[in-house]
């Protein structure tokens, strides 16, 4: 290992489409995928949390998988590790519990076979398995993400410091990307695709001026994606109705739901939590801040201390 024989990975969550950026913007979010890694004769992974118990304990974990296949693109047999993997990103959620799986995968791989990797490699390998590099470029880089993929490329910029707070309304149903995808339309007009991109390189413009206000009307205006989703997820309209009258300036799908991400200016996040709890008991409320890191390997020692 090019660290020591124990260390530790951490990714963080993520949002994506923020609205109309639809593939192609993304938000690291403080929820956490931590895999503590050691030497073993053999694959073995022991999942922390009660969400995660039913995946495989051997190689055949997707992590495992993703790590395995990375390293053998470099010419690397990746030696087996005892993995112990603790998270607190809820699947199947839209917030980005299987980008931040690939993305421990390829660091994983990375840290153990020596293969030096760069974070635009990375980012170009999650997004090949991923599709798009929304969620996998915010757990990679962390902060705001705009990313362009075109098959063998990806370019992609990264904005931290932002005062944003966020507060996500998780329902209790899961919801696969498959099933919220094939609601969408298979083409748009030209009409249709130029008033959905000024849409979304407003929004950009908007977060990155503070002007909160405008950012939150792109963020409605999207015609992408939310207009056939929304009717998926329950209580959508309830939800946003009730955020925007309790200091939320915007409100959108997480991804592809059914987690619904209500933004706020710094400081305000905690009484719409208070405001969405109160109102929405059977689901689970959370308010979150953006992970300006992104993922990180580090001896495991230095968390021990």
């Amino acid at each position: 290992m090019t660290l020591n024989d124990r260390f530790m990975i951490k990714v963080p969550a993520s949002t994506a489409n923020l609205g109309p950026g639809f593939d192609s913007i993304g938000l690291a979010l403080n929820l956490y995928l931590t895999l503590e890694i050691e030497k073993n004769d053999q694959w073995e992974c022991y999942s922390l949390c009660e969400e995660l118990k039913d995946l495989p304990t051997d190689d055949s974990h997707f992590i495992c998988q993703v790590a395995i296949k990375t390293a053998a693109d470099y010419g690397i047999d990746l030696p087996p590790c005892k993995i112990n993997i603790d998270s607190d990103i809820p699947l199947a959620r839209g917030l980005g519990s299987s980008a931040a799986a690939i993305v421990a995968g390829i660091e994983l791989a990375d840290a153990v076979g020596g293969l030096r990797l760069t974070k635009e490699e990375k980012l170009l390998i999650a997004t090949k398995w991923e599709g798009h590099p929304d969620n996998v470029g915010a757990s990679l880089y962390g902060g705001l993400v705009v990313g362009c993929y075109d098959q063998h490329e990806v370019d992609m910029l990264s904005f931290t410091n932002l005062p944003l707070e966020m507060v996500v309304v998780i329902p209790k149903e899961i919801l696969l990307t498959k099933e919220s995808r094939d609601v969408l339309p298979t083409s748009y007009s030209r009409q249709e695709a130029a008033q959905a991109s000024s849409t979304a390189n407003l929004l950009i413009a908007a977060l990155l001026s503070q002007n909160w206000t405008l950012a939150g009307k792109m963020m409605d205006q999207d015609s992408f994606h939310q207009p056939y989703r929304k009717p998926l997820i329950d209580s959508y309209e309830e939800i946003e109705k009730l955020a925007k009258m309790n200091g939320a300036f915007g409100v959108a799908l997480s991804g592809a739901g059914p987690t619904v991400i209500c933004f706020s200016e710094k400081g305000k996040g905690q009484k719409l939590k208070q405001a969405l709890e109160k109102e929405f008991p059977e689901m689970t409320v959370k308010r979150l801040s953006i992970d300006d890191q992104g993922s990180c390997v580090n001896e495991l020692e230095e968390y021990v201390k």
